[in-house]
Formats: structure tokens, sequence, C-alpha cells
């Protein structure tokens, strides 16, 4: 299933990570909303984390067809993410996001569960929803 990436943190256009595994390979990057999301800063690097009620500022990232498959496992390294494994710190999960008021279905990493749980009690959450304005 070839879907595009919903990015919140340093993968997002401006951020470090996008520059190294992003640029060059994008069709189209376009703001977007995850709602029913929390954001929390890991600390360097966020995590969203589910919670109804909530929303996530980030970006819709459409990958060009000649770079997904090879995106989409490098994405998988970069948050450590292998389906099923219980280390995970992500998951890789299909979730519907907003580009103004058309809903897309996306690929977004979110806290695994362990991870989620800890963030909720002893989390730095960023009340804003929005990596950029963090600071």
């Amino acid at each position: 299933m070839t879907l595009p990436f919903f990015v919140y943190g340093t993968l997002r256009p401006g951020e470090p990570n996008h520059e190294v595994f992003l640029r060059g390979r994008t069709l189209k990057e376009e703001p977007a909303t995850l709602v029913g999301a929390l954001l929390y800063d890991g600390p360097g690097y966020p995590y969203v984390v589910e919670e109804p009620g909530a929303q996530v500022r980030g970006e819709l990232i459409t990958a060009r067809p000649e770079e997904y498959a090879e995106l989409l496992r490098t994405l998988d390294r970069l948050e450590d993410y292998a389906p099923g494994d219980p280390r995970n710190l992500y998951e890789r999960v299909e979730r519907e996001v907003l580009t103004g008021s058309r809903p897309v279905r996306a690929w977004v990493y979110v806290a695994a569960p362990a991870v989620a749980a800890r963030l909720r009690t002893r989390g730095n959450l960023i009340e804003s929803g929005d990596w950029a304005l963090r600071l």
C-alpha cells in the first residue's frame, strides 16, 4: 500500500532530517493536521501520542513513486520501527490527516504503547501541537 507520510518533527521542511532523508525524494509537501493526537518532546525529537480531542500540526509528504519503497525502509530505520518488534519506540500506523478540510490516509509514526504510557505520566507536552513552535 502506497500512502503519503504525515511528518510532525525533525522530518518537516526546514528541519535537519528533512534535508538528510527527504530532500529530492518528494513530489508534494503540504501542511496537514492529525486529529486525535498530542505531541510530546522526546527530548530532542517528538512523539505523537494518540488522544481524542487534541491535534498535531505537520506536513503531508508524498514520495516520488520511484523513491517510495526505499524511503519507507529508510524512515522505518530512522524511527527504529520493525513490524511486531516489542522494542519499538514508534509504531507506523495508517491514520487520516487533514489538508485543509480534505481527509487523506497517511502513514504516521506514533509512540509505541510503552513509550506513550511513559509520556502520558512524565512527558513534556508540547501544548501547541506544533514542533516548530516548541521553543
